[in-house]
């Protein structure tokens, strides 16, 4: 299992539901599928290199915190609906990280 595979594993509580050894593929209980293309962020200071919907983000951002995840941007309940927080995988990426609220 590669390293990125355990961080969003431990992180965000995904199931590896497919790991050919090259690429692995994650899941969480409830698939779903969105997309969203983005050229800014309109309250952090970077735009995040992918986003990832959870069920609990006050969790993840707890396990994130605990195996001291540099978080790029902190836990906050944005206007538009949703609570994030960004932070850097092991593979330097920004992952924006949210719920609905």
């Amino acid at each position: 299992m590669s390293d990125s595979t355990e961080f969003y594993r431990s992180v965000l509580g995904l199931d590896v539901v497919m790991d050919l050894g090259w690429i692995a593929t994650l899941a969480g209980s409830t698939p779903t599928v969105q997309l969203s293309a983005i050229s800014r962020d309109e309250t952090a200071p970077v735009a995040p290199d992918v986003s990832i919907e959870v069920d609990d983000v006050d969790a993840a951002h707890d396990a994130a915190m605990q195996r001291g995840v540099e978080i790029v941007h902190p836990l906050t309940n944005e206007p538009w609906g949703v609570r994030r927080f960004f932070m850097r995988d092991p593979d330097g990426h920004v992952i924006n990280v949210l719920a609905h609220r």
